[in-house]
């Protein structure tokens, strides 16, 4: 890849002036160096083939996957070889300073298998960092790239500038938790292929306005979306924030979601037998409505807060008012009907009491209205 043509402003750093092609430049040299180091990290590589993954040690592009090696500064101590200063690796969010000594810098990442994250143009501004296999004991899964001037973690998505040929031919997006799911899926559809899932993952951060409208304007998009998360607490909650954001969004096509079992993710379906297969029907035959899985996720987490509340007629009640809002976030009316029923069929209330809830429930958003018309 050729050096980027910028036409931008500088940004003061400690009273320097840095160069924005200058922090491209240092990112995409850490890439450079970061894959060489992969080609001796014996354990990384292991477990990249583990997971399934081990084509991209074995083929450097698209992904160049990398590794980051331990020790406090080697990483730094390369690219101040090469010329780069002290202010352009920490504008860069490939160095930081010590509280001890600011005038020394260590690396950000260490003993790290490292994902590139890059902008729309295709250039590397950031890392994802997954710890290595013999991390130990509460050390941090992932750790991301601070914002800089040239990232920031809230508008990007892992994967987009990868995968822009399936983009551009409307293959449906996937929204996952990770850069590994997002291989895993990667590695599930042939070049060959001319349809299919095509994933993204936040930038190890929950789902942001922006990067939900970055889903929305996709080509695919108007096909639907589908989220694919793990089925832990985790994986719901961020399964639910998504559903807020899209809703807000006013997608063009529908809201699906697939699920995994407890404690496995598209990652892991990836190694099972036959797992491309398995993993490319989860996100094409076994997907389900979105809103579905809201209603079931609020009355699983209301059911560990009282685990006998539908054993009565008053706790089938109490659900049934928690859970009939989502019947007015319908995308149509037979939507509406399909979650009042679920809402039946999973509280054990019967058709009438949910039926005049929503009715009450109706009434006093009206109410509501009126009050904030008449108080303008």
């Amino acid at each position: 890849m050729g050096a980027p043509r910028l036409n931008q402003p500088t940004f003061p750093v400690h009273g320097t002036e840095l160069e924005p092609g200058r922090l491209l430049a240092a990112v995409e040299a850490a890439v450079t160096y970061y894959r060489a180091q992969l080609e001796y990290a014996d354990g990384p590589r292991a477990y990249l083939a583990e997971r399934g993954l081990g084509v991209v040690v074995q083929r450097e592009w698209p992904w160049r996957v990398g590794y980051a090696p331990p020790g406090w500064s080697p990483l730094t101590r390369h690219l101040r070889a090469v010329g780069f200063t002290a202010e352009e690796l920490v504008g860069a969010g490939l160095s930081t300073r010590t509280r001890g000594d600011p005038d020394r810098l260590i690396d950000v990442f260490r003993d790290r298998v490292v994902f590139p994250v890059r902008n729309p143009g295709g250039h590397a501004v950031a890392f994802l960092g997954r710890a290595g296999p013999g991390a130990a004991e509460g050390v941090p899964k992932y750790i991301n790239s601070p914002d800089t001037a040239i990232y920031n973690k809230g508008r990007l998505l892992f994967g987009v500038a990868e995968q822009q040929d399936r983009l551009n031919d409307r293959w449906t997006p996937v929204l996952v938790e990770g850069p590994a799911d997002v291989l895993a899926v990667w590695l599930s559809y042939s070049r060959s292929r001319r349809t299919g899932a095509v994933a993204l993952a936040p930038c190890g951060t929950m789902l942001t306005d922006d990067q939900a409208a970055t889903l929305r304007e996709l080509p695919g998009a108007a096909g639907g979306i589908v989220a694919a998360f793990d089925a832990d607490p985790a994986g719901r909650g961020a399964m639910d924030r998504a559903w807020q954001l899209f809703r807000q969004q006013r997608l063009p096509g529908p809201l699906l979601v697939a699920e995994f079992s407890a404690s496995a993710d598209p990652a892991d379906l990836l190694r099972r037998p036959n797992g491309r297969a398995q993993l490319r029907a989860a996100l094409q035959r076994r997907s389900r409505p979105m809103l579905d899985a809201v209603v079931d996720h609020r009355l699983a987490r209301l059911i560990e807060r009282h685990p006998r509340l539908l054993e009565d007629i008053d706790g089938r009640c109490a659900a049934v008012r928690v859970l009939v809002p989502l019947v007015f976030h319908a995308a149509s009316p037979d939507e509406a009907i399909r979650v009042a029923r679920r809402i039946v069929a999973q509280t054990g209330a019967g058709v009438e009491s949910v039926a005049i809830t929503a009715l009450t429930h109706l009434e006093a958003v009206v109410r509501d209205l009126e009050r904030c018309t008449n108080a303008s």
